[in-house]
């Protein structure tokens, strides 16, 4: 899973601005943590759907992904 979100899932992601890392798996949930345009994204609910979809169907898998949005250090201040 972590090959997958890295090598296939992340480019395109990147594409767009954003920045997506593997976190952990535990059974079928698989949490990553969403950065760059990513972290301030209204609609990251269907980013999220499509990304579990794509794992459907490349892996065959059924999967949860909870995102964890991070925030740019900078913006803390």
């Amino acid at each position: 899973m972590e090959h997958y979100i890295n090598e296939i899932i992340r480019p395109k992601i990147q594409g767009d601005g954003g920045e997506i890392l593997f976190d952990s798996q535990n059974g079928d949930k698989v949490t990553v943590i969403m950065q760059g345009e990513c972290s301030k994204c209204l609609i990251l609910d269907r980013c999220i759907k499509w990304i579990q979809d794509m794992i459907k169907k490349d892996l065959n898998q059924d999967v949860t992904v909870i995102p964890i949005r991070k925030k740019p250090f900078f913006w803390d201040t």
